[in-house]
């Protein structure tokens, strides 16, 4: 609060600043080339006009300002899109100022119309525009613009209209809008704004167990040879070409023995049951070590080359969590839960249980466990890894991430943390706020067309300036009762949504596939990869359309700037309430390549019944006028359409469920 003697707010008062989170408590995140809307409220007492202006100070010291026009006046809102070109710690300050050009020509547009203050008003336009060419340097064709303006100011030989007709034409009005005569500057706070690169916003994940990749089961001898970094590294090429640009391993790191689990998480484990990766720990080592049976860490650095060599980056699993026999457990027992009974505590999401894991206690020692994990992170990272899974980073506290994503940041702000929390929203969002730069999402359980497109705006909302979602339709742990029943249909339905819902999501082999067979009373795929090998017969995958749809959305994402952008999103309405449709839309002004961008995406639920609608859009979210006609192209048919504010849609699960329509330009 203000004490006697201190000011609240400046002259001109400037209020509701953003992006801002909790006041700069944490930096807003864009990345590059991404509009970073800059808002502010300001207002002043009477009727004078007020203007404002938006400085950046960038990470080089320069600073970029921009005008920052009048969005609302009756609910005096500001706004300008910033589109940052530097990756780095950014800070943003709103400068409200009276404006005395744009007071001067309201009135004398007015008054000398009205045949009131001729004169006066002449006059007063002189001086203003003198002060406008004296106070602010121009080029010399921008202050001849003005001087001409005030020399026929200046001629009694033409009417009143005709001497402030150039004063206050469009020409002049722009130049004193771009570089204006400002009185009583009054600066908000500086906000912090963090751009990172473009892969923080926009990625396609794919997820393999390495040690199936490869795999190969002996009839003979009823034994499995699992997979390694080289057998690996041969679908590279293959995930290259379905569009993705990241491959994600899970864990790779030795597997405990004691208390391993066996096939579909079994209690007891047969010989040559590989266990869960997740269970991290061995004779071999620990999170700092490769299981043998996948190879060495100079094959791993191959196969990072190799993924490097298909444009494709390498995302590890990040499983803080160590196996019984994990050599934490015996060099540092402190770093666990003993129970009351003597034994260490074990992993628990009830009702499932996890005999074969023991949680981290970071409350011990918490700077040896963090001193730890930090030098675990830079070996992969000087391995060539540039992105983590991180495994239920929400058991762990809040202090430990904010403290660890910001040590690597310094040194390595390449580096990209995907948080997988499924939990309380306060936690997901902090998560976010404190330095993920991903997150997981309640995308999954997201099962009609009403919850998806209320979850889509909401994350496209003021949430989208820290926590950048992650969709993913099915994963190793997750398989929904949708996903379970709805066939080949249900999987390119939910494969559209994550693709043109996010500019980030995910797949997880197999789902080319459609393995959909869940064990029973649990809503994971049984014969669970997590506990044995899968060998995969890839012939079949173009037979079922999905790759090919998966194909199709990647290649949709690579030529659509809106598909790679959060925010821009519209839900339309649909007279189906079984089929959703919405909207991405970059206007001219934020695109790359000057030209405005859209994309319509409409989305059956039903994969057992055909479905129709008539869609009606919301044409001024598009920047169109009502009765425009649009030309679309249909990523998923090559068909062409051409649609207006409203339009018919059918889908028969046998043969689409979705129409991905980019907008030829008008």
């Amino acid at each position: 609060m203000a004490f006697p003697g201190e000011l609240s707010v400046g002259r001109i008062p400037v209020v509701g600043v953003g992006p801002s989170l909790e006041e700069g408590r944490w930096a807003a995140r864009a990345v590059v080339g991404e509009a970073v809307p800059i808002w502010a409220t300001i207002f002043r007492e009477g009727h004078d006009s007020e203007g404002a202006t938006v400085v950046v100070t960038r990470p080089d010291g320069k600073r970029d300002v921009l005008p920052m026009p009048c969005k609302d006046w009756g609910n005096s809102l500001y706004e300008v899109a910033y589109i940052p070109k530097l990756e780095g710690h950014h800070t943003f300050r709103v400068e409200a100022w009276s404006d005395p050009y744009a007071t001067w020509a309201h009135a004398a547009d007015v008054k000398v119309r009205a045949g009131v203050d001729v004169q006066l008003m002449l006059d007063e336009g002189v001086a203003v525009l003198r002060r406008a060419v004296k106070a602010v340097r121009r080029t010399a064709g921008r202050k001849a613009l003005l001087e001409d303006a005030i020399t026929t100011l200046q001629n009694v030989d033409l009417s009143p209209e005709s001497r402030l007709a150039p004063a206050i034409d469009e020409a002049v009005r722009e130049e004193l809008t771009e570089r204006p005569l400002r009185e009583w500057v009054s600066p908000s706070r500086e906000y912090p704004l963090l751009i990172q690169r473009e892969k923080a916003l926009v990625s396609a994940w794919y997820e393999i167990f390495p040690r199936s990749e490869g795999a190969r089961f002996n009839k003979r001898t009823g034994e499995w040879r699992g997979g390694t970094f080289a057998t690996a590294a041969k679908r590279l090429p293959e995930i290259a070409a379905m569009g993705f640009d990241v491959v994600y391993l899970t864990p790779i790191h030795p597997i405990g023995l004691t208390h391993r689990k066996g096939r579909n998480n079994s209690l007891k484990a047969e010989p040559g049951d590989p266990g869960s990766p997740y269970a991290i720990g061995g004779v071999d080592g620990g999170h700092d070590a490769i299981h043998p049976e996948l190879g060495t860490m100079r094959q791993f650095q191959n196969f990072v080359r190799r993924a490097h060599e298909h444009d494709l980056e390498v995302a590890l699993d990040l499983a803080l969590q160590c196996s019984p026999d994990h050599p934490w457990v015996t060099e540092h027992p402190e770093w666990f839960t003993t129970r009351a009974d003597g034994t260490i505590a074990y992993a628990e999401n009830p009702p499932k249980k996890y005999q074969d894991i023991y949680p981290l206690n970071f409350d011990n020692d918490p700077e040896g466990i963090y001193q730890a994990i930090r030098d675990v992170l830079q070996v992969w990272i000087d391995a060539g890894v540039t992105l983590f899974r991180v495994d239920n980073p929400h058991t762990k506290p809040l202090t430990f991430w904010e403290r660890l994503i910001t040590d690597i940041a310094r040194t390595h702000p390449e580096v990209i943390f995907l948080s997988e929390a499924f939990t309380r929203p306060a936690m997901m969002h902090t998560l976010a706020r404190i330095g993920f730069h991903q997150s997981y999402t309640y995308f999954t359980w997201r099962q009609n067309a009403e919850e998806m497109g209320e979850y889509l705006e909401e994350l496209a909302g003021k949430g989208s300036f820290y926590m950048r979602p992650n969709f993913w339709p099915t994963t190793h742990d997750i398989l929904t009762p949708d996903m379970q029943s709805g066939g080949a249909a249900i999987f390119k339905a939910r494969a559209v949504l994550a693709a043109t819902g996010s500019p980030s999501y995910g797949i997880y082999t197999g789902y080319e596939l459609v393995e959909n067979v869940p064990r029973p009373g649990v809503e994971e795929q049984i014969d669970n990869e997590k506990y044995e090998y899968k060998a995969r017969d890839w012939s079949q995958a173009h037979d079922l359309g999905v790759q090919d749809v998966i194909e199709r959305l990647n290649g949709a994402r690579s030529r659509h700037v809106s598909l790679r952008r959060l925010r821009g999103l519209t839900v339309h309405r649909s007279s189906n309430p079984k089929i959703l449709c919405f909207s991405r839309h970059v206007p001219a002004e934020e695109s790359p390549t000057g030209r405005a961008d859209t994309v319509i995406v409409a989305v059956s639920f039903d994969p057992h019944v055909v479905h129709d609608a008539i869609i009606t859009l919301d044409m001024d979210a598009l920047d169109l006028a009502d009765d425009a006609r649009l030309v679309v192209d249909d990523t998923l048919t090559d068909a062409t359409y051409t649609w207006g504010r409203e339009f018919y849609v059918r889908f028969d699960p046998a043969v689409t469920m979705a129409h991905v329509a980019g907008v030829r330009a008008l």
